[in-house]
């Protein structure tokens, strides 16, 4: 007993110790941030540098305009969420609710090792496949595009929203949905009325964290996009997102330009702070 009550303890103690290191680092990375980003802001302007239409780090004199960068980055992500999460919520449905287990376990592993699989491979794979497909099939000079970056996004959110979504339904009590079919409800009906919304919390934590890989994705981005600093006018145009602006040129910049680019990384995470921090509240008012 005296052994357990020390084990207990000392485990205790270890737990603390590593959630402590983890709300530490958040706050070393968020202070750093701030300090790195701040005297590029200041010193080019808040208003050039957010709403600027034109960056040429190494020009003379430097333009650093990010607002091509932040609308691609949010054309990029809203795309990607338009064509993912359907998708993602019909198939962890289906694979939850309706598939033969047999499918369904056949389906997971499939799922679970599209998880697995590095963003540069999703890159290479668009690169290879999707951006000359784009460029034959619509007739653009080069298929290296918005439309290519959100389509390899949207494959790369499906893992995390679908495997939390059916995590989320199989949670749903089993109670809850034979009363729903002994009232005379179809399966259909017990499903879409009963079952998802006693799993939409679990659901929507799923295309939060759907839309904080498809935001910070770079590498697989930067091999599809095109990787060029225009305004997202079209689909069927080259464009840079916010972190592949920084990837890009961080290796070899210097002076104002490394400390712009840390001010767009600064951008970039007061950017996904601020959409957890709104779905989250939304998710919180939804259970109450």
């Amino acid at each position: 007993m005296k052994y357990a009550r020390n084990l207990e303890k000392v485990l205790h103690g270890l737990f603390l110790v590593l959630g402590t290191i983890s709300v530490l680092s958040v706050i070393l990375i968020t202070v750093f941030l701030i300090v790195s980003g701040l005297p590029a802001i200041h010193s080019i302007g808040v208003i050039p540098f957010l709403f600027g239409t034109q960056w040429a780090s190494t020009s003379t004199p430097p333009l650093y305009g990010i607002a091509p960068f932040i609308l691609s980055s949010i054309y990029g992500t809203a795309g990607a969420i338009l064509l993912g999460v359907p998708l993602g919520f019909f198939t962890a449905v289906f694979l939850a609710k309706i598939a033969p287990l047999r499918l369904r376990r056949s389906v997971e592993t499939i799922v679970n090792l599209l998880a697995g699989v590095p963003s540069v491979v999703f890159g290479l794979v668009g690169m290879i496949v999707l951006v000359p497909f784009i460029r034959a099939t619509f007739s653009v000079p080069d298929g290296a595009t918005l439309l290519a970056a959100i389509i390899v996004l949207a494959v790369m959110i499906l893992p995390s929203i679908i495997k939390m979504s059916i995590t989320a339904l199989d949670a749903v009590p089993r109670e809850l949905e034979e009363a729903s079919l002994a009232l005379g409800a179809t399966p259909l009906e017990t499903i879409f009325r009963v079952s998802v919304p006693t799993a939409k919390s679990g659901i929507a934590t799923s295309i939060v964290l759907g839309i904080g890989r498809a935001i910070g994705e770079a590498m697989a981005v930067m091999m599809v996009a095109g990787n060029a600093p225009n305004m997202p006018n079209s689909l069927f145009q080259s464009v840079r997102f916010l972190t592949t602006a920084v990837a890009s040129e961080m290796s070899y910049s210097a002076g104002l330009q490394r400390q712009a680019l840390f001010s767009i990384a600064l951008v970039l995470f007061l950017f996904i702070l601020a959409i957890n921090l709104s779905l989250n509240v939304m998710v919180k008012k939804e259970k109450k």
